[in-house]
This record gives structure tokens, C-alpha cells and sequence, in this order.
């Protein structure tokens, strides 16, 4: 059995970027999610695709050993498919079309065997959606993304999904149009009231930092002097950051930072390259030498 589920997208991307472009793009959240959080430990994936998503989209799945068998195909559908476009600042996309597809209609529901996975992680998707599969999971840990869209259009329904979960793993930006204060802290502390114990800030490339009631812990991003293609950096250090909590099977502070730590292992790993291609040819070894690397520019002595 799984140890953890996720649910969310999985697309057909074509971006741009300084440095080039891709027409079909591996991408959605569901996949970078699995591919990261497949090195750590078992995961399944519950998403939806259409007849035109090739066994060569499909490969990386068999490859990482993630179970599909709740990837459902809608017979004469199309996969959801993002255009998207970043400019010299990295840090965010213009998204030039959208088209949802298949995945406009996805009602996920967790079979028996998924219910009792231990972590669960509901990627970007409907709130609403998002609520109903927690509502169906007996997992211990929780985690949830969301982007400002939600925020704009169904807050009401984000803020009960949120008083339902865990953990809210979310940018700078969405924490604080979240909670409608421009300082960082403050924003946290507002979105903790909410109802998580433990909320996530993805800052790009300076870094990710978490908070509780009670403690705090921050840490840079990976020095890289090239960044190819940021697309599923968040989703790539969500699967870093839970596949580890899911393989230790505990969540304590201890455990908490070093997920961060390879969450940002993770992502630093996935941005280097067009969709999961680095992530694809990666190795545990070098998974290693990254997090000890981490070790040896965040360590001082007192």
C-alpha cells in the first residue's frame, strides 16, 4: 500500500522561458508532486488525463515506480493543457492559455486502499474538490497548495478547506493575499488561525521557511547559476518535503526541517531542466550530496 496519495492535475504544458521552449511539456501538479515524493517513498497518484496523453507522457510514472492504477483515462477527452511564459524574473508565469478539458469534470474519488494511506497531499485543484477527498481520507498528515486564483474567486470555500487540513503549503505572495497583510509574519500568524497546525511559504529563489504556533524555521534556496525552467518547482518541493515525512512516518520538528531541506533538494534539482527531465535522470546519490551541501552553507557555530 501507498504510504502517500496525492491528488491533482496532470497536463500537457507548452512554456517559455529565456532560455528556450517546449511545444509538450510533462507537467500539472500530481506529476511533478509523484515524481519528487517517488524517491522517498511509495506514492500513488489520482488524477485524470485524455486520449491524447502518450505512453511516452506516461513513461516517467513507470520509471519512478508510482502507482497509476487510479490515473483515470476519459475515452475521446482532451488533457488539460497550460500556456505558460516567463520573463528574465523566474519567480512568476504569464499564463497565456488554459485549457482545463478532461480535468474540468474531475470528481476524485479515493478507493478503499487510498483512504488508509498515512499522508495525503491535495495539489492545486477546486477547494471544494479538495475539501470532499479530505473528507474521504483517514490520513494522519494533510497537506494542501492553492494559488491566488482560489483566493480571488471561492475564498469562503478555501478557508473551510484550509480549517480541514494539516498543512497549507503556499508562496510570499499567496500567504499575503491570503491574509490581506503585506508583512510576512503577520500573515502567517493569520493563516494559522485558520486552522492549520503548520503553514509552508515557498519564496523562489530566496528560499522557504515554516511556521507554527510556537516555532519557526527558514532556510535559502540552492545557489544555481542556472534556472532552465521553474514550472512545478513548488509542486517538486511539496513531494521532496511530504515523501520524506511519508518514509520517516512521523512528523516532528526534527523531521519537519529536514523535509524542507529536501523539498528545496528537490526543486532546486526540477528547475535546472524542462519538465521532470533532470528529476528523471537523478540519483540518490546526488540527492545526498545536495541536502549535505544544504548541511555546509546554512551550519554555524555559536
Amino acid at each position: 500500500m501507498s504510504s502517500l496519495v496525492v491528488v491533482g492535475s496532470v497536463a500537457i504544458d507548452s512554456i517559455t522561458t529565456p532560455f528556450g521552449a517546449r511545444e509538450r511539456s510533462l507537467g500539472g501538479s500530481a506529476t511533478h508532486f509523484s515524481v519528487s515524493a517517488s524517491f522517498y517513498t511509495d506514492v500513488s497518484v489520482v488524477a485524470v488525463i485524455g486520449d491524447d496523453f502518450m505512453a511516452e507522457d506516461e513513461a516517467v510514472f513507470h520509471e519512478r515506480k508510482i502507482n497509476t492504477r487510479y490515473l483515470q483515462r476519459v475515452p475521446g477527452g482532451k488533457t488539460f493543457r497550460w500556456v505558460g511564459e516567463y520573463g528574465f524574473d523566474l519567480n512568476t508565469a504569464v499564463t497565456k492559455d488554459t485549457q482545463l478539458n478532461v480535468f474540468a469534470d474531475f470528481k476524485p474519488e479515493l478507493s478503499a486502499e487510498l483512504r488508509n494511506a498515512p499522508f495525503l497531499f491535495l495539489g492545486n485543484i477546486q477547494p471544494t474538490l479538495q475539501r470532499q477527498v479530505r473528507e474521504q481520507s483517514n490520513a494522519k498528515f494533510v497537506a494542501m497548495d492553492t494559488m491566488n486564483l482560489w483566493i480571488d474567486i471561492a475564498r469562503d470555500e478555501l478557508i473551510k478547506t484550509i480549517n480541514v487540513v494539516d498543512c497549507v503549503v503556499i508562496n510570499d505572495a499567496e500567504a499575503r493575499q491570503l491574509a490581506g497583510e503585506a508583512n510576512l509574519i503577520r500573515a502567517a500568524r493569520k493563516i494559522l488561525d485558520l486552522g492549520p497546525k503548520l503553514l509552508i511559504v515557498k519564496r523562489g529563489e530566496y528560499g522557504a521557511a515554516f511556521f507554527t504556533k510556537d516555532s519557526f524555521f527558514a532556510t535559502a534556496a540552492y545557489p544555481l547559476e542556472a534556472v532552465f525552467d521553474p514550472t512545478g518547482a513548488g509542486d517538486s518541493f511539496a513531494g521532496g518535503f511530504m515523501g520524506h515525512l511519508a518514509h520517516a512516518d512521523k512528523v516532528d520538528d526534527h523531521t519537519l526541517r529536514r523535509g524542507i531541506i529536501y523539498g528545496s533538494v528537490m526543486a532546486s534539482y526540477n528547475v535546472e531542466e524542462f519538465s521532470c527531465d533532470r528529476l528523471r535522470r537523478l540519483t540518490p546519490e546526488e540527492i545526498k550530496a545536495r541536502f549535505h551541501e544544504f548541511k555546509e552553507f546554512t551550519h554555524f557555530e555559536v
